[in-house]
């Protein structure tokens, strides 16, 4: 048998040299912002209403992480660079149709999802740049980075007001569990528990959606990080809601018993306006021990594929 001593050659889509990465970032990265300068006055009035709305805020962190995350393993996400023009164009249209959706008032959506629709198609022009770029050997490797952008999409309506529905329901539900847990005499009506001397009203702006969008973003990143199973992430991220929805009605009880026993004044003090990060905290301990029970869950079938693989 004779064996060849001839090179290789590469596809000239696999040949790699970081002339040409820093051509295609460069081009990538152009890409990126073109949407943003032809859509300038729409993308201001979306950044003023990211400053100035809490609804909003984490919106910023979420390209600058995924960017740090495709940096971090861009040896492996880059190791064979190519062309995907297809998916690009499909990506491209379906973000050209959602910014002209945000630009009209089209179906019953209103001014009130425009935000929604720039941001979406915001997203989908740059993951559509990504594969014009790179390829789709470079997507399927960054397809977590690229998925975690939709989380930088506001929630459109009327979803968002059925999530705020459903966790101010599951809030009140258990701070009435609490309080009978507690012994704490309460009548309930509806969302409005009454105290000893004071009566309070789970609002919607006491749902807690901000700070359960802050933990759903926290636990897929670190489950993303450290938990090796799709299926262990998808329990993490299920572990969410119901504590998020126990520590806003831990919170309700708190203040509402300093309220009714210590004074009526906590009701604006500091705690009820400044008091999510300490009880944030508090949903990070809970999702804490959440992860070791998926961590512990993962070691024997982790063992067991290393038995199989060996």
């Amino acid at each position: 048998m004779e064996i060849s001593t001839q090179p290789i050659k590469l596809a000239k889509s696999d040949a790699v040299s970081p002339h040409r990465t820093s051509r295609l970032f460069a081009i990538f990265l152009l890409a990126c912002a073109l949407p943003m300068v032809l859509l300038a006055g729409p993308m201001h009035s979306l950044l003023s209403l990211i400053l100035h709305d809490d609804t909003y805020s984490h919106v910023p962190l979420i390209p600058a992480v995924s960017g740090a995350l495709i940096w971090m393993d861009r040896e492996r996400v880059f190791a064979r660079v190519g062309r995907s023009w297809l998916l690009a164009g499909v990506l491209l249209s379906l973000g050209i149709l959602s910014f002209w959706v945000s630009l009209s008032n089209l179906w019953v959506f209103g001014a009130a999802n425009r935000p929604t629709f720039l941001m979406g198609g915001l997203v989908l022009a740059w993951a559509g740049a990504f594969a014009a770029c790179f390829g789709a050997d470079a997507i399927r490797k960054a397809s977590f980075e690229l998925l975690f952008l939709l989380f930088a999409i506001p929630i459109p309506e009327p979803l968002l007001s059925q999530l705020i529905t459903a966790l101010q329901t599951g809030s009140a539900d258990a701070a009435d569990a609490a309080y009978r847990l507690l012994g704490v005499p309460v009548l309930r009506d509806g969302y409005v528990f009454s105290l000893p001397g004071v009566s309070i009203r789970v609002a919607e702006e006491c749902s807690g959606i901000r700070s359960t969008l802050a933990l759903l973003i926290t636990t897929v990143l670190a489950g993303h990080l450290w938990i090796r199973s799709k299926v262990g992430v998808l329990l993490l991220a299920v572990f969410v809601v119901p504590v998020a929805i126990v520590k806003n009605g831990l919170r309700i009880v708190t203040l509402s018993c300093l309220a009714a026993y210590v004074d009526p004044s906590w009701l604006q003090g500091r705690l009820h306006r400044y008091g999510g990060i300490p009880f944030f905290l508090l949903d990070l301990l809970m999702m804490g021990l959440a992860f070791r029970l998926v961590l512990w869950w993962e070691r024997p079938r982790q063992a067991a594929r290393r038995a199989v693989s060996c």
